[in-house]
């Protein structure tokens, strides 16, 4: 009888210790705060998009108007 209850106590410590342990893992990432990028006004207004090759093939086969 006595074997039994440690074995239920021995379960119960297990699944406790686990239950910590996902705790802890689940908090570790929220320590880091993220960082915006930093840009500046040139990189900002720079500009982005450029009609190239792959670009106008991409309108000609989806039918848009040129």
């Amino acid at each position: 009888m006595q074997t039994k209850g440690k074995t239920t106590v021995g379960r119960r410590d297990f699944l406790r210790v686990l239950g910590v342990g996902a705790t802890a893992a689940a908090a570790a990432p929220l320590g880091n705060q993220a960082k915006a990028d930093t840009e500046n006004n040139d990189e900002k207004r720079k500009a982005r998009y450029k009609e190239t090759e792959h670009v106008k093939a991409f309108y000609r086969v989806n039918r848009y108007p040129s």
